[in-house]
């Protein structure tokens, strides 16, 4: 058999596995629901609290970085939605690389999306409890606990209740920005502001770029991790009533997100407040709000910040949840993984992720802030791995389809395979720059060693079933 016929054939996307056969997730989720859940995907604490550092070490023209960074992600989900709407039926996010490079890259990506988003579901549980201590006086450890549990629960009651908690904290985190965005823009419009500079506060100190434009291209390795998440909407468009549609209408609506959440709300910071004047690990928009006069700023934020973590951690658990039960379906996984309850959810893939997660905190009550480290470092470049495999399939994928069938290619890729390309080249550069940069290169190395030991575990496999 050839190689496109051996990825054909792996494209089925009914597994072989007997259990497979007859179980099924629903499809309760609606179309706002899942354009929600795209938002939730790229609206995090990465924004909130994390773009100080960016603005810190690139300046002004970390406007740029955010830019292209962002349409790095939105290459990479409209490459998605082209293979999703040639293949109806996709499940959840592994099944992207297995219908276009076969059964190895469906277990490479499933697990180490899988892991990925294991780590990101323990990091929130602690960085939430952290922003609660704030008001309440209880360990780390017992608070993470109790939102991970109470998040847990919200998941096992279905899919509709993931989708109505993850609805809501979207749209408190979308109606937070807007909000900031009229507030700031209306100051540097010169509304409260006075005589206060503005706008000039793009260049005034130090100009545009203060630390040239190979400080602009290096920021794009810092500020691309805050950015994915938006293809969690891919998974969740399996379970929803329209899953061609959905997945059609949340490509168009990135590029808006990314420019309004992203560009605009950080251009606006960076034009009330000095660059220089924004301390790392401290949020932008509290500082904003300060200058602009809003009292209780830093408290109404941390509830914002809040939120967006409670929003993460929701989807991550769903997420996880569902590529175990999509490995497990094709055998990738222990098949007792294969299961759902009456109302369709995977309540044993669920409880596995959670459970690894509480493993994590666990761990955390000998030192929080020694986990929380270990996390955010284990987790790394995992996520640009899983794209560039992602583009790899998608290039393959669109040619055979092109040459067998075209007519299922109801979405393409812009100028193919340009595009496609640029979407690679860009991916390799960001891991090329993180090798090169010692401070990033402890988050690339545990990176490729966990890509490394899924590729062993399936080949290993491979070798067990022959």
């Amino acid at each position: 058999m050839s190689m496109a016929g051996e990825a054909a054939v792996e494209a089925q996307l009914v597994s072989d596995s007997p259990e497979a056969e007859t179980v099924r997730l629903g499809r309760s989720l609606k179309n706002r629901h899942v354009e929600m859940i795209a938002v939730g995907g790229i609206i995090g604490a990465g924004l909130f609290v994390g773009s100080s550092a960016a603005i810190a070490t690139v300046g002004p023209a970390v406007i740029v970085s955010y830019a292209l960074a962002g349409l790095l992600v939105l290459l990479v989900m409209r490459m998605l939605s082209e293979m999703a709407a040639a293949v109806p039926g996709i499940q959840t996010f592994s099944d992207f690389p297995r219908i276009g490079l076969g059964a190895w890259a469906g277990f490479f990506t499933g697990w180490l999306y899988w892991y990925f988003w294991v780590i990101v579901v323990a990091i929130e549980a602690i960085a939430g409890a952290i922003i609660v201590r704030n008001w309440i006086d209880l360990p780390v450890w017992a608070i993470g606990t109790f939102l991970l549990g109470a998040l847990t629960a919200v998941n096992l009651m279905s899919t509709r209740s993931f989708g109505e908690f993850e609805f809501w904290f979207s749209s408190i985190k979308v109606a937070a920005i807007l909000a900031f965005i009229l507030l700031a823009g209306g100051y540097a419009l010169g509304l409260g502001s006075g005589d206060a500079p503005t706008f000039s506060n793009l260049y005034a100190r130090g100009g545009f770029a203060p630390f040239g434009a190979g400080a602009v291209v290096a920021g794009v390795t810092t500020v691309v991790f805050s950015l994915v998440g938006a293809e969690i909407a891919t998974v969740a468009a399996a379970e929803s009533e329209e899953p061609a549609r959905s997945v059609a209408r949340i490509t168009a609506s990135v590029a808006v997100r990314i420019l309004v959440f992203y560009i605009l709300s950080i251009a606006l910071i960076l034009s009330v407040v000095p660059w220089d004047e924004i301390m790392p690990g401290n949020s932008p928009f509290v500082a904003a709000l300060d200058v602009i006069g809003i009292k209780g700023a830093a408290t109404i934020m941390n509830a914002v910040v809040l939120v967006a973590v409670l929003s993460c951690l929701n989807s991550g658990l769903y997420v996880t949840s569902r590529v175990l039960f999509s490995l497990a379906a094709h055998r990738d996984a222990p098949g007792w993984l294969v299961s759902v309850n009456r109302r369709e959810v995977p309540t044993r893939a669920i409880l596995f992720a959670s459970l690894m997660a509480f493993g994590a905190l666990a761990a955390s009550i000998i030192s929080p802030e020694l986990v929380f480290t270990f996390l955010v470092n284990a987790s790394g470049a995992l996520m640009l791995i899983v794209y560039g495999v992602v583009a790899i399939a998608q290039i393959r994928l669109r040619r055979r389809l092109e040459q067998e069938s075209p007519d299922q290619l109801v979405i393409r890729m812009w100028l193919f395979p340009w595009l496609s390309y640029l979407a690679l080249l860009g991916i390799g550069f960001v891991l090329l720059t993180m090798a090169i940069e010692p401070e990033l290169r402890s988050q690339l190395v545990p990176s490729i060693v966990a890509a490394l030991v899924c590729m062993l575990a399936y080949l290993f496999i491979r070798v067990r079933r022959r």
